[in-house]
């Protein structure tokens, strides 16, 4: 059953007529009620507020990255473990084609249902996870395989148990190690781009974010409690925050914006897989005809800096 937000809720009642219509066999209506809903829809979703956007980010519908890797790779095999400690499943990578095209795919997982969701903790890496993605990223430069990662966390965990594995080393050892990757390296935040726990997997030649997400060294609620003690300041914060792709893209901070179907990539998954897709196949061509090395040193030494 679709989840829709409160912002959503004459989308739904008119979602609900559309139905109705369709069960009596009113086709007239039916058509009316479309266009209501299309118009609807538009002016709904061109005048979204920071706070809807987030919202957004984080809808229980929207697709994680299992759902996009089952749709665009094919030919997948799952790449296990960090060889050091354990296997982190909040962290999954694969090898696989993506029309025809060899490439390692990294990404932070969720989970879906109480069990999937404890079983990958959230989508919290620990330690491991860092150094599963960090060993499947050597991984690829060893084979020259171009590198896909998907974005996808609230957060490092921040668990006692992480801390003493070495959860800051883990994270500040894949920025290091990111920078100098020799192949094609484009990261995607596909929802929640959550402080070091993004960035260990967001050091790219690319780095895109979907129209709907968002990318913060904090979440909005603990901004909220640190700066005014009261974490109920969530939408102040957001505002102040700038975290919405668009505001990023103005700082230079991200290079691209995936734009997402006209709902959002929870109403239409297999549309918002295509727009990635879409998106890693015309930018791999035209990196791999650069210097992308040095090009990547020069846009991370850029971050920052103004005038």
């Amino acid at each position: 059953m679709a989840i829709y937000l409160d912002f959503e809720t004459r989308i739904k009642g008119l979602q609900d007529e559309i139905e109705m219509a369709t069960i009596r066999g009113d086709l007239d209506a039916k058509e009316i009620l479309e266009k209501r809903l299309a118009k609807e829809t538009d002016s709904i979703y061109s005048n979204l507020s920071d706070y809807q956007r987030l919202q957004l980010a984080r809808h229980p519908d929207r697709p994680y990255a299992m759902d996009y890797i089952e749709l665009i790779l094919q030919d997948r095999y799952e790449i296990f473990g960090d060889r050091h400690f354990n296997d982190d499943k909040a962290i999954v990578s694969f090898i696989g084609k993506i029309e025809g095209v060899s490439v390692v795919v990294i990404a932070e997982e969720k989970g879906r249902g109480t069990k999937n969701k404890l079983q990958r903790n959230f989508g919290m890496p620990n330690p491991e996870g860092y150094r599963k993605a960090l060993r499947v990223a050597k991984f690829a430069e060893k084979f020259n395989l171009p590198l896909l990662m998907l974005v996808d966390t609230a957060g490092a965990y921040p668990g006692i148990g992480a801390e003493e594995r070495g959860q800051s080393e883990a994270i500040a050892k894949n920025l290091q190690e990111f920078v100098a990757l020799r192949v094609p390296t484009i990261s995607i935040i596909i929802g929640e781009g959550g402080s070091g726990g993004a960035l260990a997997i967001a050091v790219a030649d690319r780095l895109a974010m979907l129209e709907y997400s968002i990318f913060s060294v904090i979440s909005p609620e603990g901004c909220a409690a640190i700066l005014w003690n009261d974490p109920g300041k969530v939408e102040v914060a957001v505002k102040a925050m700038k975290i919405t792709p668009t505001d990023l893209k103005k700082a230079n901070l991200i290079d691209d914006i995936i734009l997402e179907p006209k709902r959002g990539a929870h109403r239409d998954k297999v549309e918002a897989s295509l727009a990635i897709k879409r998106y890693f196949l015309e930018q791999l061509p035209l990196i791999q005809s650069s210097d992308f090395l040095n090009l990547r040193y020069a846009k991370l030494m850029a971050c920052g800096a103004f005038e």
